[in-house]
């Protein structure tokens, strides 16, 4: 036995010093060389303890869908002319494609379209006098798959974003049906945040039309043109204005093909930040092209619909680097490079539910919160010492013991401790209480059946461990489906209660167990205080 007992000392005692390690930065700053073999992360707080802000995005379904058809439609007609499928007319009309070929080229269509688009189906082939009419749309379970990819690209889109903001321990996550929840905890600057998140950051090259911009902008811009705001920056004044520019359409070069997008400091205003591009080398080879077949013209670079300058091109440009300059801010430029590298959206969001929470607020509630925690666990420890004595008191120690070893695996393996995660410290507390008490309670039954303390001891733990186990294992499942279903403050719970679970188990058993079999092997009492 006493073999059994020093080996259980042991382990008590090695996991108490591996949650004392990772508790160390809570409660002394570490300095010099010992940085480097210590941990350095304290206890990490949630968003309602440390303040931030609480996102819930809408992915605009129907711009991602006019977004889709009109690549898709680009891209049919290229593939079309590419396989020599000579069409006579070619439209989008809502979201079926139209297609009119001559007779014999019907089947050269119809074999070009099961190849090059299989995502896409045949809506009916019908004859018009001497031509072929047919159209194409997309298949619905090809939609649906779509909308999904659609809402996990901008999950990662988003979450690049906030990577290169800065924010640590962000939540970023599905929520509900196509909408994404956003949290960050101890942000600064909410405004800029949000300005970063709601890009769309769709990068375009389109061609100024110098031609028809000669006689001024029009009201109604020509077939094959569109009129855009083009952002310009006064510097003597710091302000912002905007005029409308006429531009071709047709757009040369996106931000598909950008490899990378960061702040140089230059240009011919100074020292100035501005953004530098550079794209794959399909993008450099169209841009070399773009550039060499339009020297002396303006090429404008259009993010999310507003032009943000329009050079003239002085020369052909070779090796795919562009810049967007435009008076930025260091802040502007850097958000730009961002947004830019992190890649476009698939479709704009919108902000459907914004909340602040300030860090005095925070506060507010990490002090009620502890304030409860404590004042529930005193009230819990006297009951305990009052109701079963000396094992009362040993029950505490284990009860403390548990908090220890809480608070040490939240620090290990870097969890998130929310307020309601301290209400999963309170509720952990009570169910070590109630475990003690179900020990506590068979205990008696055996000693009032005139069992020797050993005796009594060991049959109380034997039969109080079943339901003690059952108890724990229902809570720690439920535990579970909240971790998995559960966002943010309820993740929070779920996490505190699974590992107090766990550390109950352990604790309220196999810890407690030891003191009592020490004590008994001490110090041989005649009388069990409980």
């Amino acid at each position: 036995m006493l073999r059994s007992l020093r080996l259980r000392v042991a382990i008590v005692g090695v996991f108490l010093l591996v949650c004392l390690f990772y508790l160390l930065p809570n409660i002394l700053e570490v300095k010099g060389a010992l940085k480097r073999y210590l941990p350095s992360d304290k206890i990490r707080l949630g968003l309602d303890l440390k303040g931030g802000m609480h996102l819930v995005l809408d992915l605009d379904e129907h711009k991602m869908r006019e977004n889709l058809l009109d690549r898709k439609f680009e891209a049919l007609k290229t593939i079309l002319i590419t396989r020599g499928v000579r069409f006579l007319g070619l439209e989008r009309r809502g979201e079926e494609f139209y297609v009119l070929v001559r007779e014999e080229q019907r089947e050269k269509l119809l074999d070009v379209m099961r190849r090059e688009f299989p995502d896409l189906t045949s809506r009916g082939v019908r004859r018009e006098g001497e031509l072929v009419g047919a159209s194409f749309t997309f298949l619905e379970k090809e939609m649906a798959h779509i909308k999904e990819n659609a809402l996990y690209q901008a999950l990662e889109t988003i979450r690049n974003r906030i990577d290169q903001f800065g924010v640590t321990e962000p939540v970023i996550t599905k929520y509900g049906e196509g909408q994404i929840l956003v949290e960050l905890p101890g942000i600064k600057d909410p405004e800029r945040a949000l300005e970063l998140i709601g890009r769309t950051a769709q990068l375009e090259f389109k061609l100024v039309d110098e031609e028809n911009l000669k006689k001024g902008v029009p009201d109604t811009p020509p077939e094959g043109t569109e009129i855009l705001p083009m952002r310009v920056k006064d510097r003597e004044k710091g302000t912002v204005e905007t005029f409308p520019i006429l531009l071709k359409k047709e757009t040369v070069l996106t931000g598909e093909l950008l490899t990378d997008a960061r702040v140089r400091f230059g240009g011919e205003f100074g020292n100035e930040p501005y953004v530098a591009l550079e794209f794959n080398s399909e993008g450099a080879r169209i841009f070399d092209r773009v550039t060499a077949e339009n020297v002396g013209r303006r090429l404008a670079i259009v993010l999310d619909g507003v032009v943000y300058s329009a050079p003239v091109i002085r020369e052909r440009i070779s090796g795919g680097r562009a810049s967007i300059t435009g008076g930025f801010s260091l802040d502007e430029a850097k958000d730009l490079a961002i947004v830019l590298r992190a890649g476009a959206l698939p479709a704009p969001v919108k902000v459907i539910q914004n909340i602040t929470i300030g860090p005095s607020l925070g506060q507010d509630s990490i002090r009620k919160g502890i304030r409860a925690t404590l004042l529930a666990g005193i009230l819990v420890l006297v009951f305990m010492v009052v109701y079963y004595r000396v094992s009362g008191l040993i029950a505490d120690l284990v009860l403390f013991l548990n908090i220890l070893y809480l608070l040490g695996a939240f620090s290990a393996i870097k969890a998130t401790l929310t307020l309601p995660g301290i209400a999963g410290i309170a509720l952990t507390i009570g169910m070590g209480v109630d475990s003690n008490v179900l020990i506590f309670e068979r205990i008696r039954e055996e000693l009032r059946l005139g069992r020797t303390i050993k005796a009594a001891i060991d049959t109380g733990y034997e039969k109080a461990w079943v339901t003690i186990f059952d108890s724990h294992v229902t809570t720690l499942i439920t535990a579970c489906v909240l971790f998995v279903f559960g966002t943010g403050p309820i993740k929070g719970f779920a996490t505190t209660l699974i590992l107090g679970m766990i550390i109950n188990l352990f604790t309220a058993v196999f810890a407690s167990k030891m003191i009592f079999d020490w004590m008994v092997l001490r110090f041989r009492p005649k009388r069990l205080s409980i």
